[in-house]
């Protein structure tokens, strides 16, 4: 077995503490290392670091290897730019495919979740494994969804066909996008849909076949990717195979229309992390509801903020359900459920070539 982990990605959502050199994944939001430190202590006990690989961006490449001393070099790949899932599973399947053969078994991860239940996590991975070891299947892993959650996609399922060490295996009827409320609540009383976690386990030998029938361009670029694997050109390989790919994710590159995709229905707790509202709502709070990362904090009828100033006394006054992120060069302040249009700051900074804020 493979692990990969995805670690590329900007974290617009998390300006201005998430930058361009120092993006989400490489935050520590829940006190016990970065998100990906956290990813990565989750998969250790099932995997050597020999077999754990991570796709991030290249001008990530140093900063992830001094988070992660044990990774051989080697196995931490610099994308030469953003070209979404799709292709940066592909690679690591490439890779793995060179080192290995078409069948070992890849767990994809993203870097920038978390997860509580490790022990459960842990068994549902091995459950998934065993699976695609005898079935030449595409799985990924589906959240129970304990709320209509308007930020993740759904999968709704099918008859279940396997069950083992308490792990249910079902087939998948269809794929959501992203909801809105009314449809939200819709399929929460249906009582037939998960949360789509973007969590995946299949054999080389599955992903590649699924690449070669609907991603026909992309399948013939990662031969080149694999013949170079390891090899003195691999960089400028990589880089000429990226700048003619098209951006796509696996979802709907891949398991939209693949034909045998079935979901495991995990039970761990689950959060992709998407807002500055879900760091609030992990986060520990005081009576009123405040969460306080500051030097000092003098509040007068606040209730359900998000106070980040670490270096500062922070004075609120008659506020309430306010996020206030502030940095050494920016000051953020916004609703808390507006928090998902963080990202729209990081779109007007990039258009007005203000680069130093990102």
């Amino acid at each position: 077995m493979y692990a990969v982990l995805m670690a590329g990605g900007e974290g617009t959502r998390f300006w201005p503490m998430s930058r361009k050199l120092y993006p989400k994944q490489l935050l520590n939001f829940a006190g016990s290392g970065s998100m990906l430190q956290q990813a990565y202590k989750r998969i250790k006990p099932l995997i050597s670091d020999d077999k754990i690989l991570v796709i991030t961006n290249a001008e990530l490449k140093k900063e992830i290897q001094k988070q992660l001393p044990h990774i051989p070099t080697e196995n931490i790949i610099g994308e030469p730019g953003g070209r979404n899932t799709a292709p940066c599973i592909g690679v690591a399947a490439a890779i793995i495919q060179e080192k290995s053969s078409d069948e070992e078994i890849m767990v994809v991860l993203p870097a920038d979740h978390l997860v509580y239940g490790l022990s459960d996590f842990r068994k549902t991975l091995q459950a998934g494994v065993e699976y695609a070891k005898a079935n030449e299947a595409l799985i990924t892993l589906g959240i129970q969804p304990t709320y209509p959650e308007t930020g993740y996609g759904y999968i709704q399922v099918k008859e279940k066909i396997y069950s083992k060490r308490g792990k249910d295996i079902f087939r998948v009827r269809t794929f959501a996008e992203k909801p809105n409320i009314e449809t939200a609540e819709r399929f929460i009383k249906s009582g037939d849909f998960l949360w789509n976690s973007g969590m995946f386990i299949w054999s080389i030998r599955a992903i590649m076949k699924e690449i070669d029938d609907h991603l026909p361009e992309l399948a013939e670029d990662l031969k080149l990717v694999r013949q170079n694997a390891g090899k003195p050109k691999f960089k400028n390989v990589l880089a000429d195979v990226y700048a003619r790919t098209k951006p796509i994710s696996i979802d709907y590159g891949i398991m939209e229309v693949a034909k045998k995709v079935c979901v495991i229905k995990a039970n761990f707790a689950w959060n992709d992390l998407g807002s500055w509202e879900a760091v609030y709502n992990i986060s520990k709070k005081d009576k009123n509801g405040n969460v306080c990362h500051t030097n000092k904090e003098i509040l007068l009828d606040a209730n359900n903020n998000y106070f980040y100033s670490p270096k500062k006394i922070i004075a609120a006054v008659d506020v309430e359900g306010l996020v206030v992120v502030d940095m050494p060069d920016a000051l953020l302040i916004c609703k808390k459920e507006k928090s998902q249009h963080v990202k729209y700051i990081v779109e007007y900074l990039k258009r007005q070539k203000m680069n130093s804020y990102l």
